[in-house]
């Protein structure tokens, strides 16, 4: 939610102007061979000749010429390779590199082109000194001029390559022996050198590789938070700390206990402007004078200051958890299903400062919440005598201390067999106001009942006399329509089983809870599967241009299963993949409304519907038409071209102005080209995700 792609500051330019006729290399840059000799680096207007014999780079040892700068934190560099020189073996390699040392068995990643043939693109990386080398390899029949980049964040490598500089492609993982993962994970010391290298591959031949437009580039905001971002602190003081800026020569720093306030500096949450890269939390004299509190999440949020006093580089917000003094993480987690009945331990981790801990544990969750005193133990494990399927079981966990005892949360889990699966899933958020509840039935029911409310413990405590309670139903009958439901409100439900063939029924069912939206759904793509009869894939409810495609370009879906996207998604799991080819003139997909047919139900004024492209993608006009008639075209004349999830909001007034009545809006259709006016053009890939209404203050948040 807070979290933006880390801003970096490029030195192309002290690159580029740096050098002379002379071939001195640019300021602050060094070369030198490394396990080899012979090797030799100039830069001239630019354009470095680097030279480089040796064995290779690759096993526990290089041999290679390098020239670096040093670099403190996060970077990254690219370059690129306008010729790989000749010589005699076509592994020779030659490309950008990050190493921690400069001895011949340091750890190091690279982005590298071969000497023609060989491996082609070739990220490799050693993650252990003196250790063994892997590599993924790419596009043997690529040849220059190709560009390279090789990104530091933290401890993640991430090797890039490209034909343009512009479109760069991430560097799939390796297969087969001596395979890396790209990104890859390398502990590095905080500095590093980074730099361009050339290894002949051929003992004490020398290569030369040319190459250009070399970048380095320098985290401009601040990075490396300590506590890390998102983690558990053990503690109820803290100094908190982090890695500076390249220009900046003071910090604003922004922290409390909500994260709302700490992104926008407001309330109290401003701590002052400060000189060093760290402060002191939670200790008289200093914020928070006594002391954290234990369960409670802190954000945090740093903005780089430079010399001038007013350029300000606003920094993300960060966050870390003090631990509760109560027993927290529980395994299984709370709620969990299909748990094994055999082999089965209860582990959890100990409240702050805990040393004592006393379990309870039953099938029934008053009990278990009232248990008596027990005598504690010592370990966060416990192990259950045998348990039985399909069953619900509860326990708690107390924590002791010196002088007070903390009563530990019930927590609850489900044996293999029992009713599961529920949908909306437990927990979930922004459901539907007409959403009809589901499970997969337990092994041994024969027959179910519902109970459905707005309290949790009404809920959990419900029988068949009790409101909540919404009637019963046969096996194969695994669903529950509440009806219309509140906007933004949340509701528990439990389904219980029976089967008066076996001694153990009934089997009482664990307590599911979801929150509806504060926004009406059009549509979030998470409904539709890949099932036979096929009526509700996504192409069969999104109808698109495949039974017409003289007068409509659009295809939706994929050709295989799974036939929605599942990676390329703005939240949930699945998003709506339109291809278009305007050849014909437009390209769209239609939606036959059931609801919500009426837009203006508790004031809604603004349809929302994210989007991403494909910089690839030709720009045609993106649409939306209501009812086959009222049209708004996106103002971006590029929005095909996006590359990010972006939010579109229209004002609804848009189609009220053009006749259509808000109150039965029957169609949505999501297009591309000139609808009015169709001209042939050109072709790309379109998703699309939460499609939803709301009020206009809302679609804003």
């Amino acid at each position: 939610m807070f979290y933006r792609s880390i801003y970096f500051i490029s030195f192309v330019l002290v690159l580029s102007l740096a050098g002379s006729a002379s071939a001195a290399l640019p300021d602050g840059w060094q070369s030198l061979d490394i396990g080899t000799t012979g090797g030799s680096a100039d830069e001239n207007n630019g354009t470095w000749m680097v030279s480089g014999a040796g064995d290779d780079v690759w096993g526990s040892s290089d041999s290679f010429h390098y020239a670096y700068v040093s670099l403190i934190g996060d970077g990254q560099i690219s370059a690129r390779i306008v010729d790989n020189g000749i010589g005699s073996n076509s592994w020779a390699k030659g490309g950008v590199m990050i190493r921690e040392t400069l001895g011949n068995n340091s750890k190091h990643a690279i982005m590298a082109m071969t000497g023609g043939g060989g491996g082609g693109m070739a990220f490799q990386c050693r993650p252990d000194t003196g250790g063994a080398t892997f590599s993924s390899h790419d596009d043997p029949t690529a040849s220059p001029p190709y560009w390279v980049m090789l990104k530091r964040e933290g401890s993640t490598i991430t090797g890039y390559s490209s034909e343009d500089g512009v479109t760069w492609v991430q560097q799939h993982n390796g297969t087969g022996t001596d395979s890396t993962t790209n990104p890859v994970e390398i502990e590095m010391a905080a500095q590093v050198y980074i730099g361009l290298f050339v290894t002949s591959h051929a003992g004490s031949e020398v290569r030369t590789y040319t190459i250009d437009n070399v970048t380095v580039e320098f985290p401009v905001l601040a990075y490396g938070p300590n506590p890390k971002n998102g983690a558990f602190y053990p503690d109820t003081w803290a100094g908190i700390s982090w890695k500076a800026g390249l220009m900046a020569v003071s910090h604003d720093v922004y922290f409390g206990e909500n994260a709302a306030d700490v992104e926008a500096g407001t309330g109290d949450t401003f701590r002052g402007n400060q000189t060093s890269p760290d402060l002191i939390i939670g200790i008289p004299g200093f914020p928070y004078p006594d002391g954290l509190v234990p369960g409670m999440t802190y954000y945090w949020r740093v903005d780089e200051v430079e010399a001038d006093g007013l350029t300000r580089h606003t920094g993300d917000v960060w966050s870390f958890t003090v631990p509760p003094k109560t027993a927290y993480d529980p395994v299984p987690a709370d709620n969990a299903a299909f748990v094994e009945v055999e082999g089965t331990n209860l582990t959890w981790t100990a409240g702050l400062g805990a040393t004592l801990h006393a379990v309870y544990f039953g099938d029934n969750f008053d009990e278990v919440e009232n248990a008596p005193w027990r005598r504690p133990q010592t370990t966060t494990t416990y192990t259950p005598s045998s348990l039985k399927m399909a069953k619900t079981y509860y326990w708690r966990v107390d924590e002791f201390y010196f002088v007070e005892t903390q009563k530990g949360n019930v927590w609850s889990f489900t044996t293999q067999g029992a009713v599961g699966s529920p949908s909306p899933a437990n927990d979930a958020v922004d459901v539907k106001q007409t959403a009809i509840l589901s499970w997969s039935p337990g092994v041994f029911g024969a027959s179910h009942e519902v109970y459905f409310g707005t309290d949790k413990e009404d809920v959990r405590n419900a029988a068949t006399s009790s409101p909540e309670y919404k009637g019963s139903g046969n096996l194969g009958s695994e669903s529950y329509d509440p009806g219309k439901l509140e906007w933004n409100a949340t509701y528990y439900w439990r389904v219980d089983e029976a089967n008066n063939a076996n001694a153990d029924s009934p089997w009482t069912g664990p307590v599911w809870s979801f929150t509806t939206a504060n926004f009406l759904v059009v549509d979030d793509f998470e409904s539709y599967d890949d099932l036979y009869p096929d009526n509700n894939r996504i192409f069969r409810v999104w109808i698109d241009g495949l039974d017409d495609p003289a007068i409509n370009g659009s295809v939706v879906g994929y050709e295989s299963p799974p036939f929605a996207e599942q990676t390329i998604v703005h939240s949930g799991n699945q998003s709506m993949p339109m291809s278009y080819d305007n050849a014909v003139g437009k390209s769209e997909a239609t939606l036959t409304l059931t609801y919500p047919r009426d837009w203006t139900e508790n004031s809604v004024d603004t349809l929302v519907i994210w989007y991403i492209g494909d910089a690839e993608n030709a720009a045609e006009p993106m649409y939306v038409a209501l009812n086959d008639s009222a049209v708004v075209t996106n103002d971006n004349p590029d929005a095909a071209q996006v590359n990010e999830w972006t939010q579109w909001n229209i004002d609804l007034q848009k189609f009220a102005d053009q006749g259509l009545d808000l109150t039965d809006v029957n169609s949505i259709t999501l297009g591309l080209g000139n609808r009015s006016d169709p001209v042939a053009g050109g072709s790309g890939m379109m998703f699309f995700d939460d499609i939803r209404l709301y009020q206009s203050r809302e679609a804003a948040e």
